[in-house]
């Protein structure tokens, strides 16, 4: 599994509004509700949160990847938010976030699996300065997916 097969655009929003984690947190994780992929909000929450506790997601260069197995999620996926404005975050470099990767992780084997495979892929794009720059750009799920197809 691929970064590019999880692309969904029900839970992709480019043009997100949120003043701080908790805002963007609960928008993409209504989103992963809304289109199927987790069964409830807080519990999922919770779960993010408790991940977030243990060190931080915020990889630098305004990206964040909050991740966390739950039994809530029901289809693996990631939403992902494109911050009109920069939110505060614990970072890496210390700097802000302006791009967030919310995976939806199960707590099934091969679930935590297909996780791994996601996490190596998106740092893998992310790790590119170039890619990043034209992702905090992006203006539609269309020019998203040819970043991360690699065009």
């Amino acid at each position: 599994m691929q970064l590019i097969d999880v692309l969904d655009e029900r839970i992709i929003d480019l043009n997100a509004e949120a003043a701080n984690k908790e805002e963007v947190l609960t928008l993409l994780a209504g989103k992963l509700k809304d289109a199927g992929y987790i069964a409830d909000v807080e519990a999922f929450k919770k779960d993010i949160y408790l991940r977030e506790s243990e060190g931080t997601t915020g990889i630098g260069n305004y990206i964040a990847i909050p991740h966390g197995k739950s039994d809530s999620v029901t289809q693996v996926g990631i939403a992902i938010a494109k911050l009109k404005h920069e939110i505060e975050w614990e970072t890496l470099d210390d700097k802000g976030v302006r791009l967030v990767f919310l995976f939806a992780v199960s707590n099934d084997h091969e679930y935590a699996r297909n996780h791994m495979l996601l996490l190596a892929d998106i740092a893998r794009k992310l790790g590119n300065d170039e890619a990043v720059e034209r992702l905090l750009q992006v203006e539609n799920v269309e020019e998203l997916k040819e970043i991360f197809a690699g065009k």
